[in-house]
């Protein structure tokens, strides 16, 4: 086994090639390499901490008219919850949402907010009642990063009140891989 005091003397000695491919391709087959190349950084990191898509919803954190809006436009309604510094959070952003067949369809077909597990701002719920988005989280049973839920768009749901709970169709929690993520959506 290459440790690091080892792997130096090795170089110290000369005994690696100095070619820089054949270095790079003795670590890669050394260490576990993901079975999907991520494309190059396309996420912006924001002020909260987080990783951020220029294509998420630009909101003023009404539920039900973000969900108007996308059924308007013909599109389902997401929501993806993450927090700063999140391992699972970033590789979804580096990896899953970098390939442009995952993006693009993603884009085509939804409308995704993106709230923060412990954010303080306020958010008003399908119901009209406003909370912060920590108090949301809560409300809605996340429980760990990142999870995405997934709303009817039915928009008559909302003369039931006793049916808000059923407006959730469905939740991705935590990472996936790229496949299974883009089957989710």
């Amino acid at each position: 086994m290459i440790t690091r005091r080892n792997f130096s003397n090795l170089i110290v000695k000369g005994l690696i090639f100095s070619s820089y491919s054949l270095l790079v391709s003795f670590l890669s087959n050394s260490t576990q390499a993901s079975d999907v190349t991520p494309k190059p950084y396309q996420s912006t990191f924001e002020r909260q901490g987080l990783h951020s898509q220029s294509w998420f919803v630009n909101s003023f954190f009404d539920l039900k008219d973000d969900l108007e809006d996308a059924t308007a436009q013909g599109k389902r309604f997401a929501i993806i919850w993450e927090l700063a510094g999140c391992p699972y959070c970033r590789e979804t952003h580096l990896v899953n949402f970098a390939l442009p067949d995952i993006s693009n369809y993603i884009k085509k077909n939804f409308e995704v907010l993106q709230l923060d597990l412990r954010g303080s701002r306020e958010v008003i719920d399908f119901d009209g009642k406003k909370l912060t988005e920590r108090e949301l989280a809560k409300r809605n049973n996340i429980r760990f990063t990142p999870t995405i839920q997934f709303f009817s768009e039915d928009l008559k749901i909302f003369k039931n009140k006793k049916s808000l709970e059923k407006i959730e169709v469905s939740r991705m929690p935590g990472y996936f891989r790229p496949q299974h993520f883009l089957e989710m959506f």
